[in-house]
């Protein structure tokens, strides 16, 4: 299992610089891997571009680029100019996001989620293979060919918490990214429902990319009061609330790893076992915690 981690959402006029010397930290650190949230701060892949351009070696993602708002293609013709400055080392972690923030927000139809995502593909997976999209379907259309140099595949991972989403990836992607979902969820549902539906329809195993708030502490009720803060709003979207309920919790602090040493790492161990094959860690850590916690991760790597 490879060990990844969030970098923070910058902020401020020295955003890009300071997610660069952040991306730089986790790379000499020697984490496989480092991931940037798309909500309403930077835009992911072109923060990435930008950082990442600069800092060689590690593979970056986005976790994840909602769809809706943008036509596959204009997302291809992104991610391919965004891998080009990478050299290659882009994952396009892409997802539906949530009807509060589609419908409300943006305006547009969250009424047939599963659809979309189906047809997204359909045109995005072509174009950054190289190939031209030829597609018209019931929530999208797309008949158009890039000439977006390529420096290869951009693997995709799609944020599947449901059955059907899960097997929409396992057949169609490279595999999935999760937030806020439990060991037990992992290991009993996400895990198996994957990779029977990439078996069954001849692909490599996928990637299973579960990302999960990290908290090395010796006061593990003023973490989890802290994560509850923190994290207080995926309780209440039904998609990671069905999560939690699947686990057997109540709340987003109760799949947050904390702990000491032994028992972080005993966790997050555990997960290789479950079937994850890139763990990635959202860091919540504050004061010595964070210097404790960092340590810990890289201990694993």
């Amino acid at each position: 299992m490879r060990i990844g981690i969030v970098l923070n959402e910058p902020s401020g006029p020295d955003a890009l610089h300071r997610l660069r010397d952040e991306l730089r930290r986790a790379a000499d650190d020697g984490f496989a891997s480092a991931w940037v949230t798309q909500i309403f701060g930077v835009d992911a892949l072109t923060a990435l571009a930008v950082a990442g351009s600069q800092v060689p070696g590690i593979e970056v993602g986005t976790s994840v680029v909602p769809t809706y708002p943008r036509h596959p293609a204009v997302l291809a013709q992104q991610a391919l100019t965004a891998a080009l400055a990478l050299d290659g080392r882009l994952t396009l972690g892409i997802g539906l996001s949530h009807q509060v923030v589609i419908e409300a927000m943006y305006g547009l139809d969250y009424s047939r989620p599963l659809k979309h995502m189906s047809e997204y593909l359909s045109v995005l997976l072509p174009l950054l293979d190289g190939e031209p999209a030829q597609f018209t379907g019931e929530t999208l259309a797309g008949n158009i060919t890039l000439s977006t140099p390529r420096t290869g595949r951009v693997p995709v991972v799609v944020a599947a918490l449901g059955p059907r989403m899960l097997k929409l990836a396992g057949s169609r992607t490279d595999g999935t990214v999760t937030w806020m979902t439990g060991p037990v969820t992992l290991r009993d549902h996400i895990v198996p429902t994957i990779i029977a539906a990439a078996q069954e329809a001849g692909r490599p195993a996928p990637r299973v990319v579960a990302i999960l708030p990290v908290c090395v502490t010796d006061d593990v009720d003023a973490a989890r009061q802290r994560a509850a803060k923190v994290y207080q709003v995926y309780g209440t979207l039904p998609s990671y609330r069905a999560m939690l309920e699947r686990e057997g919790v109540a709340a987003p602090e109760d799949v947050a790893i904390i702990g000491d040493e032994d028992t972080v790492g005993a966790r997050i161990r555990a997960l290789a076992d479950y079937g994850v094959t890139d763990f990635v860690a959202g860091d919540f850590s504050k004061g010595k915690d964070s210097e404790r916690t960092r340590a810990l991760l890289t201990s694993l790597l």
